[in-house]
């Protein structure tokens, strides 16, 4: 009982409410999108949508788990350079940047769905224990407060090996619960940026929402994260819907070299919140992104669709638009500049 109440991280206090009203994305006691976002799901709809969610599996995960090849750690901190990375599925991104180690929404335990009555279980297997043997962590970034971006199990195995934390406004609250020293911990509102050894980050804007719980929605930001260098310009899009948001993200802080599009648990019954893999490269386009690869699949199943159906059609769609992709395999190192021959490993 007190695991699962540990789950829901940091309460809200008034001292932080106020603190979150002098944000400009603050608004009648939450946080607000940059433009009208609905989700077209009622009440009526909840029993329907959660018996699918948990019973009909077919086609929305794989048949045996995922394999996840073997950390190179020497490989991995050969001093190169250059910009290189590991995706452990759904939305983790292990990097390499500028000679330091940076870990981006490390949801690495084995179910989304902790505090539900049925588990979301993952696609690979022993995913915890990758902790282990990662080096340690210069920097860790959180893009929001979602179980399957933000995870309990994950931070208590990373908090001793990282040195600080970059996240959404909202979120140090969750972190100074489970045991972070408080000034380990710099919050970003949209737009914020910060100077970490010679890689100025930016929190970018999302159309999308947060929450742990039920008294806690919209109470914390979401976002993305922007990385440049004097030679290298990285984005990690962060999960939300299409919107007018991408070409000012492109306006202000691209073109961009690489870029992580988030792709995967869309429905029409939230779409104002995940994009459609179409609308993923478009986005990647309005943003001016050269090079490209989507996330947000291959970990958990949390929509209804087949687990490959975003890959697929982000293919798809990014060869129509003339975007270079690359689609590696779950815990291979990649350097973007390098392009990586597709072996459509998801088919096997």
């Amino acid at each position: 009982m007190r695991k699962l109440i540990q789950q829901f991280g940091g309460k809200i206090t008034k001292e932080l409410q106020n603190q979150y009203k002098e944000s400009e994305n603050w608004s009648d006691g939450k946080f607000k999108n940059l433009e009208v976002t609905t989700m077209d799901m009622g009440v009526k709809d909840i029993p329907k949508m959660l018996y699918k969610q948990f019973t009909d599996k077919a086609k929305r995960q794989p048949e045996t788990p995922i394999p996840i090849v073997p950390f190179d750690k020497e490989a991995f901190l050969k001093k190169d350079g250059t910009f290189k990375f590991i995706w452990y599925g759904h939305s983790v991104i292990l990097m390499r940047m500028n000679g330091k180690t940076i870990l981006i929404d490390p949801m690495l335990g084995p179910n989304a769905s902790p505090i539900a009555p049925f588990k979301t279980k993952r696609f690979s297997e022993n995913t915890l224990d990758l902790i282990t043997d990662f080096p340690e962590i210069d920097l860790l970034l959180i893009s929001h407060d979602h179980y399957d971006h933000l995870d309990y199990d994950s931070i208590l195995r990373l908090k001793e090996k990282t040195k600080q934390f970059y996240v959404a406004l909202g979120v140090k609250r969750h972190l100074v619960k489970w045991g972070i020293e408080a000034d380990k911990i710099k919050e970003f509102d949209w737009w914020n940026n910060a100077n970490f050894a010679d890689i100025e980050i930016t929190y970018t804007p999302t159309r999308h929402f947060s929450g742990r719980g039920i008294t806690d929605r919209e109470k914390s930001l979401w976002g993305g994260w922007v990385f440049k260098t004097e030679t290298e310009s990285i984005w990690f899009s962060g999960d939300g819907g299409y919107g007018k948001h991408f070409k000012e993200i492109g306006e202000k802080l691209g073109p961009f070299d690489f870029g992580f599009m988030e792709c995967g648990q869309y429905n029409e019954k939230w779409h104002a919140i995940h994009m459609y893999p179409e609308e993923s490269v478009q986005a990647a386009k309005d943003a001016g992104v050269k090079k490209v690869m989507p996330v947000h699949w291959a970990g958990f199943a949390l929509a209804q669709h087949a687990w490959t159906e975003p890959v697929d059609e982000f293919a798809k769609s990014a060869v129509l638009n003339n975007l270079e992709a690359i689609y590696p395999q779950i815990g291979q190192l990649v350097d973007p500049k390098i392009t990586q021959a597709s072996t459509e490993w998801w088919k096997k």
